[in-house]
């Protein structure tokens, strides 16, 4: 067996709850002065760029960013805390989240020394965001099979093709598209595949509006037609992007992003019942159970990444197991509907997370492909 599914997890460090009661009570205060209000799938659907800066300037963004590219110098762990108080509070991070938990980590590995410098001190201050280019239409979670063509010009790149399912990208600034720079190779599908820093807004780009079963705008469509990206805007190595993007997905499924999409839900009901509208009954206490669990394993990858540690299993495990808890919780908290009274919010908040729960299992990779990750992690496939 290559290696165990899931790293050792240590206790929170005294510091670390400092910093925990530092920022929920600077969210208590938010929402006392209601700056927000709470949302299901916060990271996704709540987007505030005034929040993210307000973030910025008080030094929970770019947190594991160096200082000498603009950042906090903090670890994964205090990271971790930040980040698991803003979703529990169903907090406005979305503007931020895609850059701060993955473009930075990214450019800190793979970038060059320009790239460092020109969008890490941005990500920390909140006053750049991005998006990410990897799905595209009839590829599913296949990303091998990525058909959009960068073709090499005097001074750059040429990128033709679409985009799908692109988070945000109509209000953001720039993101980071998977494209095949070499012939395709049926023998080594994953071969000649690169990255590129594409800007939103040049000529070529279109960003088309895909709509939720409720209306609402979250994801798009951006069709790239000749779009020209000079050569300082290659992202890492060219014929690297299948090492790169993979790479990346691991800070995308293991956080706590994974298993708390719902608990701003799950914590109203828990007050209905305390409050008598909702009748009392087992179910949410199991909830908070399997919360609480995937907290610790959540956690233990980030002190993986923290000691740079493979964590790409563990995160594949926290990720199903996560995201299948969210859409349990938004199923149980329906059905009890049936037998209990709801106000205005908490109906809000209900049907919210009725309207995203398709998406919970898809996003940052299918459970389906995520366990066969979890199988060759365990030397058993």
């Amino acid at each position: 067996m290559k290696s165990a599914m899931m790293p050792p997890v240590g206790a929170e460090l005294d510091t670390l709850h400092e910093l925990r009661w530092e920022v929920r009570t600077f969210l208590q205060e938010q929402l006392s002065t209601r700056r927000f209000s709470p949302r299901v799938d916060n990271w996704l659907t709540s987007w505030d760029p005034d929040f993210t800066r307000e973030l910025g300037r008080r030094g929970w963004l770019g947190m594991v960013i160096p200082t000498e590219y603009g950042g906090q110098g903090r670890t994964f762990l205090e990271r971790f805390v930040v980040t698991e108080e803003l979703l529990a509070a169903g907090a406005p991070v979305a503007a931020h989240w895609i850059a701060e938990r993955q473009i930075g980590p990214s450019l800190l590995r793979f970038g060059t020394e320009s790239q460092k410098q020109a969008f890490l001190p941005e990500i920390s201050k909140g006053e750049i965001l991005f998006g990410i280019g990897m799905s595209e239409p009839e590829s599913g979670s296949d990303l091998a099979s990525v058909r959009t063509r960068a073709d090499k010009v005097d001074g750059g790149w040429r990128l033709s093709g679409t985009k799908v399912w692109t988070s945000g990208a109509h209000l953001a600034d720039a993101f980071i598209a998977l494209a095949r720079s070499e012939p395709f190779d049926t023998e080594r599908r994953q071969a000649g595949l690169s990255q590129f820093i594409v800007d939103l807004h040049a000529p070529g780009v279109e960003v088309r509006p895909i709509l939720s079963m409720a209306g609402d705008h979250h994801f798009n469509e951006v069709h790239l037609d000749g779009v020209f990206v000079p050569d300082d805007r290659l992202f890492g190595t060219a014929g690297n992007g299948w090492a790169q993007v993979t790479s990346e997905l691991g800070f995308e499924r293991s956080g706590p992003e994974r298993f708390l999409s719902t608990w701003v839900l799950l914590a109203e009901a828990a007050d209905a019942v305390a409050g008598g509208t909702l009748p009392c009954e087992p179910g949410l206490g199991r909830y908070v159970a399997r919360v609480a669990a995937l907290h610790q394993m959540s956690f233990a990858v980030s002190m993986a990444l923290e000691s740079e540690r493979d964590a790409d299993t563990a995160a594949a495990v926290v990720k199903i197991l996560g995201t299948t808890t969210e859409g349990d919780i938004a199923d149980h908290v329906d059905a009890l509907a049936a037998n209990g009274t709801f106000d205005e919010r908490m109906e809000t908040l209900l049907s919210s997370a009725v309207t995203q729960r398709p998406g919970f299992t898809i996003r940052g990779g299918t459970n389906e492909i995520l366990r066969g990750v979890i199988a060759r992690g365990l030397g058993i496939r």
